[in-house]
């Protein structure tokens, strides 16, 4: 493990960590802003864009310092991987200086959230799915997801990052060549699976099988896992018992709305759910994961979901 990977887990066994809500779908429906293919990577190529994302996470940093937690500042560069990138016309190159400039930009709002709040910040280049993030679609084998995705990986591991994060992760494949890359590049990595209604992978694999999975692959290599884009009541069955793998669950980022990754693709209003039931969520997720230190959120959720999550879990 290198040293950078030593740090953070000191920091996340010393202390709690917020990260930001439903970047895409905040941007989207509540701020009525564009964004093709959920790549708002694309927003960081215009000075209102740039604006409009400054705004977003300076929101979530002041919430961090009044509840004096630790912030996690996670890339706007879901989108930002080939594939994507050329659905909107980037091409291989404009998508290095991109993820480079997510990465340099996120540098100056710590550096000026630091002055002001002297509190932990970790800066994570996001990784997102090649293909679909609710359906485990063009499945790749370890290898070429290691090579895919190490492209990006390459490009984070010449910037200030702290860490990697993989989000929306739906089969094993994928993020064991995610953490092979990781390895490749000597970085930190945090791999957050995904799971259906039933708390199953879309592939039908539990939690605890994947995780094992992909640690039985990589020596354990993996700073932490995670879970997103699901709503907790999805999952929390799936999380009783003492089972050894709910200790790498680490973080959550869940979903507002209840509703199916299906019933979510079809909707075309925004579920923002309630914020004060979803807190109360976290908090029984709280004691079902009791190494759970980094809370934020993902599709639907906003600004109130997280102040909410922060009133009731970092006291």
């Amino acid at each position: 493990m290198t040293t950078t990977h030593t740090r953070i887990a000191g920091l996340l066994e010393s202390g709690k960590f917020l990260t930001d809500g439903g970047l895409e779908t905040d941007l989207i429906f509540n701020k009525g802003i564009n964004l093709p293919h959920f790549a708002s990577f694309d927003l960081l190529s215009t000075d209102w864009g740039q604006q409009a994302l400054r705004d977003y996470y300076e929101s979530y940093l002041d919430v961090a310092a009044r509840h004096r937690a630790g912030f996690i500042l996670e890339s706007p560069t879901w989108r930002a991987n080939r594939d994507w990138g050329q659905k909107i016309g980037y091409s291989a190159a404009e998508l290095s200086a991109v993820n480079r400039q997510a990465i340099e930009f996120l540098e100056q709002l710590r550096a000026q959230h630091r002055a002001s709040a002297g509190l932990p910040v970790l800066i994570s280049g996001c990784i997102g799915p090649r293909g679909d993030g609710y359906v485990a679609d063009r499945q790749m084998t370890t290898e070429q997801a290691r090579t895919y995705h190490g492209q990006q990986m390459a490009v984070f591991a010449d910037t200030a990052v702290d860490l990697v994060s993989a989000f929306t992760m739906n089969y094993v494949e994928e993020a064991q060549g995610i953490v092979h890359a990781a390895q490749d590049s000597d970085l930190p990595v945090v791999i957050s699976f995904t799971v259906e209604t039933d708390g199953l992978l879309p592939t039908g694999q539990s939690l605890g099988d994947a995780i094992a999975e992909v640690d039985d692959a990589s020596d354990g290599y993996t700073l932490y896992y995670m879970i997103n884009c699901a709503h907790p009541t999805h999952f929390e069955q799936r999380l009783a018992g003492d089972s050894a793998w709910r200790k790498r669950v680490r973080g959550v980022r869940g979903n507002a709305s209840k509703c199916s990754h299906a019933e979510l693709d079809a909707a075309e209003a925004l579920d923002a759910g309630n914020p004060e039931e979803f807190a109360s969520d976290y908090l029984r997720l709280q004691e079902l994961l009791p190494d759970l230190r980094v809370f934020g959120g993902c599709c639907g959720t906003d600004l109130r979901h997280v102040e909410r999550i922060a009133q009731a879990c970092l006291a």
